[in-house]
């Protein structure tokens, strides 16, 4: 579906402006040695798999799609974040 697609491509350069914003942060995971790229890569995967499956066809733009995943991570069901 189109729409999908149109969220999943929105919501790719969500994470990517967000990756950036953190590496010029300095955001590290020193536990898992995981970059800022590394982390919303994997978050990205999760999301991108529940848009596929429906999970976010009320949402309207791929920014309301990242709110709400940052708001509840329990949306993406196989979602652990990294430690």
């Amino acid at each position: 579906m189109q729409r999908r697609q149109n969220l999943i491509d929105q919501v790719k350069e969500e994470y990517a402006n967000i990756a950036s914003a953190a590496s010029q942060q300095h955001f590290h995971q020193t536990t898992t040695g995981l970059t800022p790229e590394g982390y919303y890569e994997k978050l990205l995967q999760a999301v991108i798999t529940k848009i596929e499956g429906g999970t976010f066809d009320n949402c309207r733009s791929g920014s309301e799609v990242v709110n709400k995943v940052a708001a509840d991570k329990s949306i993406l069901t196989d979602w652990q974040a990294p430690h």
